[in-house]
């Protein structure tokens, strides 16, 4: 069956038509489908439909073949875990709208070095970061870690929904290439999952997030370089000094036959540091000259 009839078909169950064609539109396929012995459409609408489509097929089968995974799968807003309606030739958008107005983006005023917003405009730096030494360099986030934005990574990280990533990392360079490139970034870190967690899971989301990134920046992405060698407790159920103990040891260098010079480290979450600490201070003491980091989400800074 062409992909002109396997349109039409789904077309007449939805919208049943009397009329019936006395001259058919032909598309480009149409003999062929005939001669085929396969089935051809008598509805007048899912006529020019079919004809329409057989020409698009024609000019340039392959983009129209490549949008059927769309049509059968059809894309999700990665908010609110609605379907999108958007037609397969048109670009479109990925986000619905009214997730796009109730998101937060990080937005100036930010802390310089983790970079979670604060609402003092004179203050560099959130009640966190003030008067602390710290292992990375300076840090971002694309949203704040709330409302529709933790729905969705909760299902990205626990839900199996590893295609949201592919539109993170859009958000991401569309916000922070130009400081990726500005800082030199070499190397691509993401953070470790334990290996009976990333079993039990089937994936590291902070993983995927890191290759997607590094394929499109061009940048080598080392996801074996970070070793988690023990299964710490989930940082989300812990508090704040908490977590900073938690993270103690958490990480060794499994590899150390990499050149580290400036080194991106990749996180979906960002809430105190302990995580971005602990990693930092392993890939400093490898020889790391400076460490930044970048995460989906982040918590408040007051």
């Amino acid at each position: 069956m062409c992909l002109g009839t396997f349109f039409v078909l789904i077309w007449e169950t939805v919208f049943p038509i009397s009329e019936k064609l006395s001259e058919r539109p032909h598309c480009g396929g149409w003999e062929l489908c005939r001669k085929s012995g396969l089935p051809q459409t008598e509805n007048l609408a899912s006529g020019i439909l079919c004809s329409w489509l057989g020409k698009e097929l024609m000019k340039n089968k392959w983009d129209i073949v490549k949008e059927v995974p769309s049509l059968l799968f059809p894309a999700r807003c990665p908010f609110c875990d609605r379907v999108i309606s958007i037609p397969v030739w048109s670009d479109g958008a990925s986000v619905c709208k009214n997730c796009r107005e109730e998101i937060t983006e990080v937005e100036e005023p930010v802390c310089k070095h983790c970079g979670k917003p604060v609402t003092d405009e004179r203050a560099e730096f959130c009640g966190d970061c003030m008067g602390k030494t710290s292992n990375y360099v300076q840090g971002k986030a694309v949203w704040i870690y709330k409302g529709r934005v933790k729905e969705s990574m909760y299902r990205f990280k626990y839900g199996n929904r590893r295609e949201y990533a592919s539109f993170y990392v859009e958000e991401i360079l569309r916000k922070y290439e130009g400081w990726i490139r500005k800082n030199k970034i070499g190397a691509i870190v993401p953070i470790p999952l334990h290996k009976k967690r990333k079993a039990y899971r089937g994936y590291n989301q902070a993983e995927i997030i890191a290759r997607k990134m590094g394929k499109e920046l061009g940048i080598p992405v080392y996801t074996k370089l970070l070793v988690r060698r023990v299964n710490t407790k989930p940082q989300k159920e812990l508090n704040g000094l908490e977590r900073k103990n938690n993270m103690k040891r958490a990480f060794k260098l499994e590899e150390n036959n990499v050149q580290l010079d400036h080194v991106l480290v990749i996180d979906d979450i960002y809430t105190t540091g302990s995580t971005i600490e602990a990693a930092a201070a392993v890939l400093k003491k490898a020889g790391a000259h400076s460490v930044f980091f970048i995460s989906v989400g982040i918590g408040r800074g007051y």
